[in-house]
């Protein structure tokens, strides 16, 4: 048996959206089960999301720590945003992302992985990258709002963010999926036989 995720569709006698947000929903779908019944299944309708794992050539990650009202935590994370335009190119987005949250550019670009985060509550799918060959960007930093107006920023070797994550120390799902995705590369393949920055997403399709 080949172990791999497949599409798939079951029957939906009726769909409404109780509750429009400014950047996602609440869809309620009547689904047919496989013996017949009809069960409600509410989500959240999500755009999709991108993250950078930013790598430096002394073995760090750029990671961040932002306050997350839904946890009432400050959690240490990696530079994410929402893919804001319906088909968007999420290495764009992730560039930007990268930008805006650290101030930081990358010459080399590629996937680590594509993740589901709550497939049984929400839609979401999230691209992470790695990035390496990192500079500062030159010129005025964007302007930072909200949340992020209490933003700090670090450099943290990624044997150290290791321990963090399997302590449970660190919680933020995009940094601990990308750092062991990246341990794992390195133990596997090699980081070079990860897939190419451009390499398609059936999650969230998107034009070159």
């Amino acid at each position: 048996m080949t172990i791999k995720d497949s599409p798939e569709e079951w029957e939906v006698r009726a769909t409404a959206t109780p509750f429009v947000g400014k950047k996602t929903s609440v869809r309620t779908d009547e689904v047919v089960m496989p013996d017949g019944t009809v069960v409600g299944r509410d989500y959240q309708v999500h755009p999709g999301s991108v993250a950078v794992l930013p790598l430096d050539d002394q073995d760090r990650v750029l990671v961040l720590r932002q306050y997350r009202h839904p946890v009432r935590q400050k959690l240490w994370e990696i530079p994410a945003g929402l893919l804001d335009v319906p088909g968007e190119n999420p290495l764009h987005a992730a560039q930007r992302e990268l930008y805006e949250e650290a101030h930081v550019k990358a010459e080399d670009w590629r996937v680590l992985t594509d993740v589901y985060p709550t497939p049984g509550g929400c839609d979401e799918a999230v691209r992470i990258f790695l990035a390496r060959g990192l500079s500062e960007v030159e010129g005025r930093r964007f302007e930072a709002e909200h949340e992020e107006l209490d933003m700090e920023l670090a450099r943290v070797p990624v044997a150290e963010l290791v321990r963090g994550v399997l302590a449970g120390e660190l919680h933020n799902n995009c940094l601990v999926v990308g750092v062991l995705a990246l341990v794992a590369a390195r133990g596997g393949a090699g980081v070079e036989a990860l897939r190419s920055a451009g390499a398609e997403w059936p999650a969230r399709p998107f034009s070159a």
